[in-house]
């Protein structure tokens, strides 16, 4: 019927979930791989549902398992349809109801469980104290009021109370060995639920991709908790006598349901389909900091997802996120990895205006998709899978590689300090590389100075007292370099090199040096010495350059001297 008359009638029917749920979220229909979901998942929810609505057992009660069991049947008909109508009203009426509900159910299981154990009871009233602390956290926060203890101690804790409160039920239940089977079976299925919510829930978004389907799932297995809450309710014991197991036809039903429910199936219990953040916490998606984040290779694999939903809700320099705010951490890390999968960026297109993306045309980078898919990123990129140690060990490797390669031109020439390194420089328009005194305070108008004038000058320097520039011949991205400081000036030998130029230079600290490259920048790969080895005053700069085999190949010698000459000694 609800194929025929259209896919909302076939949403309410199976789900029961508001219209206005349904524009949300499918504002266009329904896709294939959901609407099988939800017909598949129709049979599943009326077992259920039978297991829920079952009349219960026959006999007296006293008046405090009365009580229980109408509070039970009260919490299982909120869950089932009457949060709803609650919903309409204020949240501060929501949040007392849930917490008086809960706190009269949580005091009658005291009562009423035989827990045969005085430390069992015990702890039990503990940890039904630290569930009902949650519910009154909430309360507080509608009310503006102080909450018990910080987010940052309580929150944790609270996360787990619930499904520690379940757990410690279904002992007090076995225990008291007036509950049935099914219902036990039905209580460890709840506590299963809580456990695998979040491994699980993740694991159907990576099979199921970006489709409703997951949420499907989600309602259908949320309700195995109303299952035992239910049974709880209906096999009420009136007396003591050991509850006898059911007929076989039923039990090998409930064991049936049972093994279904915990299945890697899970999801979140409520079908108001709230959108779970469970990451969130880690990182901030509003704050720069979320692109000064620390390499892949440092993060643990929880701290990945993080990072990447920090990066798909981050809002910088007045760019939208990449994703809505209204889809949870679990849809955004099933787009992100369908993205991933994607074969081009017209294919990304798609997928991010399926999600609603503000940007959808900006498609994702490597960078940010290494957090959801490594082994896919990695494929291409491997270098994005590097911890920061890694990197560096990576870089320090290719300088070494590339230094490696440069040989000392002059090798019987001694200096007083020398050294040879390749020199690395940008590739558009670098003019070339400095000598200068780094200590002087006027160095840099000084290098300015340089660089300007070594584009009118036609042996390639720049000198402006106490810095020059020297210039490369070819376009190219790095040089070898050989730097030697001498005593004495050396014999005008001009064989082998293609331009030789001599200028002065002034020493104003005593210094005289070549840049070194720090990570990403221009500079020598290695250390380079002090070349005025006699102190403070002028020097002569000699330079040599010539193209071989290995490419551009520089020889700088320094040496002591007051003339201001210029000399081309090879043009």
């Amino acid at each position: 019927m609800g194929l025929m008359i259209g896919d909302s009638w076939l949403w309410v029917a199976v789900e029961w979930s508001p219209p206005a749920q349904l524009r949300f979220y499918a504002p266009d229909g329904f896709d294939t791989l959901t609407t099988v979901t939800l017909l598949a998942a129709a049979p599943v929810k009326a077992v259920l549902l039978w297991l829920i609505l079952r009349a219960p057992a026959p006999g007296p009660l006293d008046s405090r398992a009365k009580a229980l069991r109408l509070l039970l049947c009260l919490a299982v008909a909120y869950m089932l349809v009457l949060w709803f109508a609650i919903a309409l009203l204020p949240d501060v009426v929501g949040a007392a109801f849930r917490l008086a509900l809960w706190t009269s159910i949580d005091v009658l299981y005291l009562l009423v469980i035989r827990w045969r154990s005085w430390a069992l009871r015990t702890a039990a009233g503990a940890v039904f104290a630290v569930d009902l602390t949650g519910m009154a956290n909430e309360l507080l926060d509608e009310l503006d009021l102080p909450e018990l203890g910080s987010g940052g101690i309580v929150g944790p804790v609270l996360m787990l109370s619930g499904a520690a409160a379940t757990v410690i039920t279904v002992l007090g239940q076995w225990r008291d060995g007036r509950w049935s089977r099914g219902t036990l079976i039905a209580g460890w299925s709840s506590v299963g639920v809580w456990a695998l919510v979040i491994p699980l829930n993740l694991l159907f978004a990576e099979i199921f991709g970006g489709s409703l389907a997951t949420t499907v799932v989600m309602d259908a297995v949320g309700l195995v908790s109303l299952v035992w809450l239910a049974a709880t309710a209906r096999e009420l014991p009136t007396d003591d006598r050991l509850a006898d197991l059911p007929p076989a036809r039923r039990r090998a039903v409930r064991v049936a349901v049972a093994a279904v429910v915990v299945l890697p199936v899970i999801a979140a219990i409520h079908p108001e389909q709230n959108a779970y953040r469970t990451y969130t916490g880690t990182y901030t998606g509003t704050s720069p900091g979320c692109y000064d984040r620390p390499s892949f290779g440092d993060l643990e694999p929880a701290e990945r997802d993080a990072a990447f939903l920090c990066l798909a809700r981050s809002t910088t320099a007045g760019i939208p996120p990449m994703f809505p705010d209204n889809l949870s951490d679990q849809a955004i890390l099933a787009y992100g990895r369908a993205l991933c999968r994607a074969k081009d960026r017209d294919e990304q297109e798609v997928i991010l205006k399926r999600a609603g993306s503000a940007r959808p045309t900006s498609g994702a980078s490597p960078w940010d998709l290494v957090y959801v898919c490594p082994e896919i990123v990695g494929a291409t990129n491997p270098e994005l899978l590097r911890s920061t140690a890694e990197t560096k060990a990576a870089h320090d490797a290719y300088i070494a590689k590339e230094n490696a390669k440069c040989r000392d031109p002059w090798p019987r020439t001694k200096g007083v300090v020398q050294a040879t390194a390749n020199y690395f420089l940008f590739v558009d328009g670098d003019p070339g590389y400095l000598v200068h005194d780094p200590a002087d305070e006027a160095a840099e108008v000084a290098a300015e100075q340089a660089t300007d004038r070594s584009y009118d000058d036609s042996a390639g320097i720049g000198v402006s007292r106490s810095a020059a520039l020297i210039g490369h011949v070819e376009d190219v991205s790095d040089l070898c370099l050989t730097v030697k400081a001498l005593r004495t000036a050396p014999p005008r030998r001009t064989a082998g090199w293609d331009q030789v130029d001599e200028v002065p230079i002034v020493s104003l600290s005593g210094r005289l040096t070549v840049p070194e490259k720090g990570e990403g920048e221009v500079g020598a790969g290695a250390p380079m010495p002090n070349l005025a080895i006699a102190g403070k005053g002028g020097y002569r700069l000699r330079v040599y350059v010539r193209i071989g085999e290995t490419g551009e190949e520089h020889l700088v010698v320094v040496f002591p001297g007051t003339s201001r000459k210029r000399l081309t000694l090879k043009p």
